[in-house]
This record gives C-alpha cells, structure tokens and sequence, in this order.
C-alpha cells in the first residue's frame, strides 16, 4: 500500500487512482500527521500539493508535520508544495517567481529510477509561483527554462521530490508515478 499525504490538492484524487491501477492506496490528510506517524503497513509514501503558498506564510506549523522525513522507513515522493515541504525540512530556501501554469520541457540531469524509460527531455505540467533551492544532500534531477529545481532525490536516502504535476501530465507522468511504485517495491523487499 501506498499512503497518500492529501495537503489540500484539487489533484490529490489524480495521483491516488493512476498509483491505484498499480497497488493499493490509501489518503492522509496532512493535519492528522504527527511527529509519531506510521507507516509500517506502506511501502511508501506520496506527498500531493497544495493550494498554500509556502512564501507568504510562516512555514514552520507546516514544517513540523513533516519532521518524519528527516528518517524515512520508505519511499517518499513529494509533488509541488510536498516537493517543497520536503526540500525545505532538509534546509532549502523558497522563493516566489512568476506564475507557471502550463507545460514545460524539463531537461533529465541524472539517472534517476523515477525517470526510468522516458526520454532525457519531457513535456510536463506546472501548476505553481514558488521554487525552491536544491538542499544539501539531494542531487539536482531536472530542470526547465521556468524553474531551475523541477526534479531532485536525495544522494543517500529514499526521498524523491517533483515540481511539476505528475498526475496531469498525461503518460510520461503515469510512467514517473509508476516508477515510484516500482522504487517502493524494490525497497520494500531490499528492507
């Protein structure tokens, strides 16, 4: 099973039916995380966006119901704001710039197993005026002409994080959702 951290994304339901198709789901809401939270019957973990913007408030209320990410037990996928809440608990820095609500070409830096059979270059959809800087730890995965940090992992830890939107960005976002699954399997029978 896969848990779905819902942080009030209209989306939410999008991810939660293309990752059903592969194994079973089941929705969060962030407001009933604690720093105890767990996830001993998932083998990994889906962070959604939301409809807040992370530079014009104070983060740390939200920031704190994510402290788990600093010792994952499995797999976590962050897409927009969950991207941003992750990069954030590692200490990157949010910045507004202009509104992206469109598709973008982001350019594949790395190998990276979310992006496993797709082409180095792929059309996706934004959905957001934020970035974030990449933190320390993670590796730098993808990139587009509107946002430098599209697409990051961790160098050690299963932690994958996405600015783009994934669940609306037709088969190549299927195909990144799948292989997240596939990055929980292979984990989950590694531990």
């Amino acid at each position: 099973m896969i848990a779905i951290i819902d942080c009030g994304s209209q989306k939410t339901p999008l991810i939660e039916s293309i990752i059903y198709e592969h194994i079973d789901t089941k929705v969060i809401s962030m407001f009933d995380l604690n720093a105890e939270v767990d996830f001993t019957d998932c083998i990994g973990v889906v962070l959604s966006g939301a409809p807040i913007l992370i530079t014009e408030i104070d983060p740390e209320p939200y920031l704190q119901l994510f402290t788990w990410l600093k010792n994952p037990s499995v797999p976590v996928l962050g897409i927009c704001f969950g991207h941003q809440i992750l990069g954030m608990t590692f200490g990157a820095l949010a910045n507004r710039q202009r509104d992206d609500r469109d598709w973008q070409t982001v350019e594949i830096l790395v190998d990276c197993p979310l992006f496993g059979k797709l082409p180095t270059e792929i059309q996706l959809m934004e959905d957001h005026c934020e970035a974030i800087s990449i933190p320390a730890g993670f590796v730098h995965v993808g990139v587009s002409d509107s946002c430098v940090n599209e697409a990051m992992m961790h160098s050690s830890l299963p932690l994958y994080g996405v600015q783009f939107h994934p669940e609306v960005s037709g088969t190549h976002g299927a195909i990144i959702l799948e292989n997240f699954v596939h990055i929980c399997e292979r984990h989950s029978n590694e531990h």
